[in-house]
């Protein structure tokens, strides 16, 4: 599924995602970059002067727009773009509130947002981290999913059934995943006590199979390129967290470092809006395949059977194909 929308719908979900973010002294330079980012990329309509199209408001967009996958659509790049808004602030918060409730959506990353303007960071991570444990399932390896997660004990298991990988021919799934572990120096899932570890192996593969790397904004970029091949919830949730962690800063997961501000540095937007279009450009969504069943074929074959086309952002450590 594309995250394309309906082309006679773009106008007006770009209309509505600019008065979203219109609020204290208007749009940010950096939310502005970030909504070009898929307007042009994405849904083909970089022709769009952003500061002179003109808004609508949460009614207007509800009686504009009533196709539920573009209303999905629209709710998710705006909240992407709340949380690009340094600092976040109540008129910004209280201003996504009033689309989603317009449209009929209560999702349970409204109250992440609020809670950070209302009682604070420490509040708002609590929330994340009930939110990231309850999509631990969802976004693990399938084959590790009905195992008990390991939380106090390293899981040898998964690191044998990794490193058997060694045994397959250069230039095969399996093997690119060992070089993408030796490549950036990461432990092997399984090789320390993690609550992750299973969600690790699925996230690595599709690190691997989509060509982008373990950078700050490699992984937002990532999460962008995941919801772009089909924004079901799961997906949606593999972008929201890497913004959370890296562009927000208000909670970590596992032994990531946090950071904020990640889609300011050079280049980053660039990186993120063709992950979104790369993604959205695919013809199936690899993020919940069995990967140990594929890990013996070719990468190119497998890049070619998903429609997994090469990069063109030329920057340097933040895509290996």
């Amino acid at each position: 599924m594309s995250f394309a929308i309906a082309p006679e719908l773009v106008e007006p979900v770009v209309r509505g995602l600019v008065s979203g973010i219109d609020v204290g002294d208007g749009p940010t330079d950096e939310q502005l970059a970030v909504l070009a980012a898929v307007v042009g990329p994405v849904w083909g309509r970089g022709d769009i002067d952003l500061r002179a199209v003109g808004g609508l408001g949460p009614d207007e967009l509800a009686a504009a727009v009533t196709d539920p996958v573009a209303r999905r659509r629209f709710y998710e790049v705006l909240v992407t773009l709340e949380m690009c808004r340094h600092p976040l602030d109540d008129a910004q918060v209280t201003r996504v509130e009033q689309y989603a409730a317009a449209l009929g959506l209560t999702p349970r990353e409204l109250q992440i947002f609020r809670d950070l303007v209302d009682v604070g960071a420490k509040r708002a991570a609590a929330d994340f981290s009930r939110f990231f444990d309850d999509m631990i399932v969802g976004r693990s390896e399938p084959r590790y999913r009905d195992q008990r997660i390991q939380a106090e004990t390293p899981e040898p298991e998964i690191v044998q059934a990794l490193e058997a990988f060694s045994d397959l021919p250069d230039g095969s799934v399996g093997r690119a995943f060992l070089d993408f572990y030796e490549r950036n120096n990461l432990d092997m899932p399984g090789l320390l006590p993690s609550t992750v570890n299973h969600l690790y192996v699925a996230h690595d593969f599709i690190h691997v199979i989509s060509g982008i790397e373990p950078t700050g904004p490699g992984e937002i970029a990532l999460g962008g390129f995941q919801m772009a091949m089909d924004d079901n919830p799961v997906n949606t949730f593999a972008f929201l967290a890497p913004i959370i962690v890296h562009e927000t800063g208000i909670s970590g997961v596992d032994a990531i470092v946090v950071s904020d501000g990640t889609l300011a540095r050079p280049g980053a937007i660039d990186l993120l809006g063709e992950s979104f279009a790369r993604g959205s450009s695919t013809t199936g969504d690899f993020s919940f395949i069995d990967h140990f069943a594929i890990a013996d074929k070719p990468l190119e074959q497998v890049r070619e059977q998903y429609g997994v086309r090469p990069p063109v952002t030329s920057l340097e450590g933040w895509h290996h194909w």
